[in-house]
């Protein structure tokens, strides 16, 4: 699901580190380039949800949209350290 409300929001308390299966089409990520969202939610492995600024999901966005894992670390206060994809 993409919102748009800014910052990063966790529904619960926040981890230092969240593993992402991402699979999400070209078609969704238009509504971020026309300017109709500007947030992904995403769900964790261990069920929380995470909500980001799409802009994180830029380097990774390929023909298809964004697909893969990736792993997300934060600080105790939930701010956002990096976003990268797992090793395979």
């Amino acid at each position: 699901m993409i919102w748009q409300n800014k910052g990063i929001h966790l529904q619960s308390v926040s981890m230092p580190k969240l593993l992402l299966d991402v699979s999400l089409p070209a078609e969704r990520l238009r509504l971020v380039y026309q300017g109709q969202a500007n947030r992904i939610q995403l769900k964790s492995r261990d069920g929380r949800l995470v909500s980001i600024p799409a802009h994180h999901l830029r380097p990774f966005i390929g023909h298809v949209g964004v697909q893969g894992t990736f792993i997300m670390e934060f600080t105790e206060s939930g701010q956002l350290l990096s976003l990268r994809r797992a090793p395979a």
